[in-house]
């Protein structure tokens, strides 16, 4: 299943559900479970069903011998599952429309829980029926919904529906939804730069558990890029979340992935259910911001919480008050926490706002405590809007006990997103990779920026290979259409431009015989030349689509856009432009590594990266601020001082206007609210 199709598959699913929720009325927070449940239900059929002949070889195989099992006990080895009849889907989706879908639906997943004991209490049952108060037939619907998923579809394909889901929750929610989501695009990012890969995860806020399935996500495409022999199964996490409705989300996301863990109800900062302390390989978490009324009495004579300090306001504490004192502000329990739940070697990626960085008086002290012992790795802005209950900018940081050096890794990535619609935003795949590897590089992992750079040349190849054929249709398509001379010479250099892609796919071919037979260096040289081959065969592209661009413009100028098949030439002219760019894609992330870091080594680079010393450190007070550090780069527009000043006066003007326009309008209001209270 490609990319491609699972957008597809996720759009109509959610279209299909959202209509139906439309049709009941209850609130998207109470008809995500249920839905998710669903969704949950389907994976464990598929799973059973791709297993079930190796269950049932099994079982006939041990029967009447000494070594005999039950059925299920095979099937929960086997699949991780054992599902009666009555628990199959496809026995739910064949239900005649009179019986009793949702009380049918609740035995199946009690049936299930019956056979794995770990989800006991997890699984919607009583959900299913208010669905059905103004419409008996919903909970079929939703069956037939969920059943278009591919019978096929791996559990990393059902992970990302069910992410996909839980993140279009929470933006229908609003500021709710998001308390148990983080975005995917994040949580990947955190967790590339830490990498985890053997041992415990821990998210003390866990939500979903997102931060636990990318984990796992990780290790399986660190196993395919390396070919190392470990399985995921050597991760085991830790969660804990106040809320019961999302700890069972947690424990049904674990399941989905087959991940082994515990994930427990608790509050963080009263309660320790895993004994944490300088416990965990690996800590990952978005908790929630600028909690101000957790009671001091709770937590300073926790070893969590106190050992680099604890947060206390700043004025003398009034006598009557005195016992009930509260931390101004809970941000820096929470950095205690990751910092204290780390073993010697431990690495945490935790989420955190923006004023956290800059915040004085017993903050700034457990700030410079953090920075003086060598715990911070390192700090990365985020763009503003990444969140669904954060429109402002957060800051990830990450810790390091087992640091090599004492310096500290900044990265400023606000300038650095994919614009999802006019209010989120999120990180590329690429965009990813292309951050992380900062970090990878400043760990001397030079290997990880020629195999990134690998990467994006061969799906570069397969991508023009692939639009080659349709280009190459569209533009003989194009060549009967427009009679314009100038347009035919456009279009037949195109042509012949992607033609001449044989002769680089040569090229890449060599290349691609001498992979890791080379030095680092040698390897960096060939690809930055290879690159360069490439360049001009795209500005070549540029060039022919700019003239037909001007040919197609002057032929409807020519014909009134009365000339029959206009809409058709238009239509197949923005088929070209979309294609080009999809090829050109993965050559631009080429060009955007090259240009940084030349020599496939990390550097400093002015606007986005900087590796600060104690003493730089020291001198902006102990500020973890990337902004003071990293720098910004001043973008040339080409104008000559007298047109930047022309151009300003010209602003003024306009603002002038704008000001003298909101003067008279304050008056009309005035007079109009005098003369509507008779004053």
């Amino acid at each position: 299943m490609n990319q491609e199709q699972l957008k597809q598959l996720e759009a109509d699913l959610w279209a299909a559900a959202d209509n139906l929720r439309a049709n009941t009325d209850l609130k998207s927070s109470e008809y995500a479970t249920p839905v998710l449940g669903l969704i949950f239900l389907k994976f464990a059929d598929n799973k059973y069903v791709q297993s079930e002949p190796e269950i049932k070889a099994e079982f006939d195989k041990l029967k009447g011998g000494r070594r005999e099992k039950k059925i299920e006990d095979i099937a929960l080895e086997k699949c991780g599952f054992y599902l009666p009849d009555n628990a199959r889907y496809s026995y739910l989706l064949q239900l005649p429309e009179q019986e009793d879908i949702a009380k049918k639906i609740k035995e199946a997943m009690t049936a299930i829980e019956d056979y794995k004991p770990e989800l006991e209490g997890v699984l919607p049952k009583d959900e299913y029926m208010p669905l059905t108060r103004t419409d008996r037939t919903i909970p079929a619907q939703l069956l037939k919904t969920f059943s278009n998923i591919p019978i096929d579809a791996s559990g990393d394909v059902f992970g990302k529906i069910y992410e996909y889901f839980l993140g279009k929750f929470a933006l229908s929610e609003g500021q709710k939804g998001g308390e148990f989501f983080t975005p995917t695009s994040v949580v990947k990012l955190m967790v590339e730069m830490i990498e985890p890969h053997q041992g415990t995860v821990y998210d003390p806020a866990c939500g979903s558990g997102g931060m636990f399935v990318q984990s796992q996500q990780f290790i399986q495409r660190r196993r395919q890029q390396l070919g190392e022999d470990f399985s995921g199964d050597e991760l085991y996490v830790y969660g804990q979340e106040k809320t019961l409705d999302t700890v069972k989300l947690a424990k049904m996301n674990l399941a989905v992935n087959g991940l082994r863990g515990e994930i427990k109800q608790a509050n963080s900062y009263s309660e320790d259910p895993f004994n944490g302390f300088q416990k965990f390989d690996y800590v990952m978490a978005n908790p929630p911001f600028n909690v101000d009324d957790v009671p001091i009495a709770t937590v300073e004579n926790d070893p969590r919480f106190n050992t680099y300090g604890i947060p206390r306001k700043k004025t003398k504490t009034k006598k009557k008050d005195q016992g009930k004192e509260t931390v101004p502000n809970a941000n820096y329990l929470w950095i205690n926490l990751f910092a204290s739940s780390l073993k010697e070697t431990g690495r945490a990626a935790l989420v955190m706002a923006n004023s956290a960085s800059d915040a004085r008086h017993s903050e700034a002290e457990i700030r410079e405590t953090l920075i003086t012992q060598n715990l911070i790795y390192g700090m990365l802005t985020l763009p503003s809007n990444m969140f669904y209950t954060v429109t402002l900018p957060a800051t990830l940081w990450f810790f390091d006990r087992a640091k090599q050096d004492d310096n500290i890794l900044f990265i400023d990535a606000r300038n650095i997103f994919t614009q999802i619609d006019r209010a989120h935003r999120e990180f590329s795949e690429e965009q990813v990779h292309n951050i992380a590897i900062i970090s990878k590089l400043h760990r001397g992992e030079r290997d990880a920026f020629i195999r990134l750079i690998d990467h994006y040349f061969a799906q570069g190849m397969t991508c023009l290979l692939e639009n080659k054929e349709q280009v190459e249709a569209v533009s003989e398509h194009l060549l009967t259409v427009l009679g314009d001379e100038a347009g035919k010479q456009a279009i037949t250099g195109l042509i012949d431009q992607w033609r001449s892609l044989g002769t680089l796919q040569e090229r890449y071919e060599q290349y691609v015989k001498k992979q890791n037979k080379q030095s680092i260096e040698a390897a960096n040289g060939e690809q930055q030349g290879l690159r360069a081959e490439f360049d001009p065969f795209f500005a070549n592209l540029h060039n022919g689509l700019k003239g037909l661009d001007k040919s197609v413009r002057r032929y409807e100028k020519e014909t009134g856009n009365k000339q029959r098949g206009m809409k058709q030439l238009k239509e197949a002219l923005e088929t070209l432009h979309k294609e080009v760019k999809a090829s050109e894609g993965f050559y631009r992330h080429i060009h955007w590594l090259q240009e940084r870091f030349p020599h496939a080594a990390y550097e400093d680079v002015t606007g986005l990266c900087k590796l600060a010393t104690p003493q730089e450190v020291k001198e902006q007070d102990f500020s973890l601020n990337p902004g003071r550090y990293v720098g910004v780069v001043i973008e040339e527009d080409g104008k000559t001082e007298e047109e930047f000043i022309e151009g300003l006066l010209e602003m003024n003007k306009q603002l002038e206007s704008l000001n003298e326009e909101a003067i008279a309008l304050a008056d009309v209001i005035a007079i109009n609210i005098r003369e509507l209270t008779g004053e």
